[in-house]
C-alpha cells in the first residue's frame, strides 16, 4: 500500500479532525450564549522624566514621570451598550497601584479627553457603546512608582466582564473570528505545520501576513530619525526576514538620493528606499510619490546662561537679521548672540525659514560657532550636520540659540526651550494654537511601491499600523488619527 506514508496518514487525520471539530464547534456555538467581553492591554509603559511634562501642564519637577498607553476594546462577539455598565456615573475605571495620575488624554475614542474623570490613582472612563472589534486608547502621564507597576481596568458589565488580552496583528486590526473559530484554526494549523515539517523542511516559509522580507533603507530627516529607528526595530521584531536600516542625512539630501537612485535603476526600477522629509519636496521631482505620516512640532532652544523663556516672532527675526547681537538688548545677560543652525540639506532648517523667519537665514560666518570668521558679518552663525550636534553645541556654548524637533527623548543638560509669542509647542493645541513652528512629515518613494514589497509594507506599518504608537510615543501626531487627518489634509 504505497499511499500509507507518514505524510498521507497525517493528511487524512487532519481532514477528519477538521470535519469533527468544525461540526462540534457549530453545535456548541448554537447552544452556548456568547458573553460580553472588554479586553485591555498596556501598549506602552516607559519612563520619560520631565521631558514631556510640558505637553500636559508645563511642570518641570517630574523626574520620575512615566507614560502609559492603554488599548481598551470589545474583543467578544456581542455588542456592549451604555446600559450594560453597572456603575451609576461611569463605565470603566483604570487603577494604578503605586503611581499617581498627573494627566490623561483619549485617543481614537468616541469621547473627548475632558470626559475622563482623573483622580489621584484612578481614571474613570465614561460609558461607551462598543461593537465587536471597536476600541479606543488612553494616554496617561504618571509620577511615582516604576514602569510595569500594576495597572488594572475594572468595571462590572452585565452578562460579561473585563480581562487582560494580548496584542492583535501589528496593524491593529481586530480579529474577525470568534474565539471558538480561532481555536479550530489553531488546531488545524498545528496539524498542517506538522505535515509540512514531515514532508520537507524549507527555508522559504512565507513571512507573516502584512509583512515582507528583504532589505530596506530609510533616509532623510534627522529630526524624525528617533521615530524611524524605533519603528524599524519594532518592524524587524514583528516581521522576521526583514532588515530596515535608517541612514538619516537631512531631508533635502534624502530627496536627492532617492531621485538619483531611482533614475539609475531605470524606467522599471523601484529602489527599496524611503525618504522622510520635513515638509513637502522641492519642485522638480515628479517621480517621487508622497505619503503624509505625521505632524511634527519643532522648538527653539537656548543655552541656560540666557534665562529668557519667551521671544516674540519679531525678536527671533531681528536676531537672525543681525539687528540684535547681544542678549542684553532683550533683557538678558551681557553675552553675544551665537546662532547654531543646520546645514542647507536640513528640512528642520527649511521649515524654520519658511514658517518662522519668512526668509533665508544669514550667511555662515563661523566654523567653531564661537567667533566670527568673517569680520563683516552682522552676527555669529555656524552650520552643523545633525540635530544632535545642534543640541550639544547650544548646551555647551554660552549665548547660543538653535532649533530642533520637539523630542520626548533625552536631551543635553544646559539648554531649555523657548516659547514663541507666549505659545509653546503642544500636541494638545495642534489645530487651535497659532504656534508657527510645525510641519508635516512626508514619506517619499520612487513611483508607487510595488504591492507586497518591503517598501509598501513598512509604509503601511508606519502610517497605519503599530508604527502609530511609536510616532505618538515620540511626541508627534500620526496623520492617520482623526485629528491628524484634518491637519495633514489641510497641509
Amino acid at each position: 500500500m504505497d499511499w500509507v506514508s507518514p505524510e498521507n496518514v497525517i493528511a487524512v487525520v487532519t481532514a477528519l479532525l477538521g470535519v469533527v471539530v468544525t461540526f462540534a464547534v457549530l453545535v456548541i456555538e448554537r447552544r452556548v450564549p456568547r458573553r460580553k467581553r472588554v479586553g485591555y492591554r498596556v501598549q506602552l509603559d516607559t519612563p520619560v522624566g520631565d521631558r514631556v511634562t510640558r505637553l500636559f501642564h508645563g511642570r518641570a519637577d517630574m523626574t520620575d514621570a512615566t507614560l502609559v498607553l492603554l488599548r481598551i476594546e470589545n474583543d467578544g462577539g456581542v455588542s456592549i451598550g451604555r446600559e450594560d455598565y453597572n456603575q451609576e456615573n461611569h463605565g470603566l475605571s483604570v487603577r494604578f497601584t503605586r503611581r499617581r495620575v498627573e494627566a490623561a488624554a483619549a485617543s481614537q475614542a468616541p469621547f473627548g479627553s475632558d470626559d475622563l474623570a482623573v483622580g489621584d490613582r484612578e481614571i474613570r472612563i465614561p460609558k461607551v457603546a462598543l461593537n465587536p472589534g471597536d476600541y479606543f486608547k488612553v494616554l496617561v502621564l504618571l509620577t511615582g512608582g516604576e514602569p510595569k507597576d500594576e495597572i488594572a481596568v475594572a468595571g462590572p458589565i452585565r452578562d460579561g466582564g473585563v480581562h487582560v488580552n494580548h496584542s492583535a496583528t501589528f496593524d491593529d486590526k481586530p480579529p474577525t473570528f470568534t474565539r471558538a473559530a480561532r481555536r479550530v484554526i489553531i488546531a488545524l494549523t498545528v496539524c498542517v505545520i506538522t505535515l509540512a515539517a514531515i514532508i520537507v523542511i524549507r527555508d522559504d516559509v512565507p513571512p507573516p501576513i502584512g509583512c515582507a522580507r528583504g532589505s530596506l533603507t530609510v533616509t532623510g530627516s534627522t529630526a524624525f530619525e528617533p521615530v524611524l529607528k524605533d519603528a524599524a526595530a519594532q518592524y524587524e521584531r514583528d516581521c522576521p526576514g526583514a532588515t530596515v536600516s535608517v541612514d538619516a542625512r537631512g531631508s533635502t539630501a534624502g530627496i536627492r538620493r532617492l531621485a538619483e537612485q531611482g533614475a539609475r535603476q531605470g524606467k522599471d526600477g523601484r529602489p527599496e528606499l524611503v525618504t522622510l522629509s520635513d515638509g513637502a519636496k522641492p519642485e522638480g521631482y515628479p517621480q517621487l510619490k508622497d505619503s503624509p505620516v505625521a505632524v511634527s512640532l519643532f522648538t527653539l532652544v537656548v543655552n541656560d546662561r540666557v534665562p529668557l523663556d519667551n521671544l516674540t516672532l519679531e525678536n527671533i527675526r531681528a536676531l537672525y537679521r543681525g539687528d540684535i547681537t547681544n542678549w542684553r538688548t532683550l533683557g538678558g545677560p551681557d553675552l553675544p548672540v551665537r546662532l547654531v543652525s543646520r546645514d542647507a540639506d536640513s528640512g528642520t532648517r527649511e521649515v524654520f525659514q519658511r514658517r518662522v523667519l519668512g526668509r533665508n537665514e544669514p550667511a555662515n560666518s563661523s566654523r567653531n560657532c564661537s567667533a566670527k570668521d568673517d569680520p563683516e558679518a552682522l552676527v555669529i552663525r555656524c552650520e552643523l550636520d545633525s540635530t544632535d550636534q545642534v543640541l550639544s553645541t547650544v548646551a555647551a556654548l554660552p549665548g547660543a540659540l538653535g532649533y530642533t524637533e520637539l523630542r520626548t527623548g533625552s536631551r543635553p543638560k544646559g539648554l531649555h526651550r523657548i516659547s514663541v509669542d507666549g505659545r509653546r509647542p503642544d500636541l494638545a493645541e495642534l489645530g487651535r494654537s497659532p504656534y508657527p513652528y510645525r510641519e508635516i512629515e512626508y514619506a517619499y518613494t520612487w513611483e508607487l511601491p510595488r504591492p507586497g514589497s518591503l517598501t509598501s509594507s513598512f509604509l503601511t506599518y508606519l502610517g497605519r499600523g503599530g508604527g502609530q504608537d511609536v510616532i505618538l510615543g515620540h511626541g508627534h501626531l500620526p496623520c492617520a488619527t482623526p485629528k491628524g487627518l484634518r491637519i495633514c489634509g489641510a497641509g
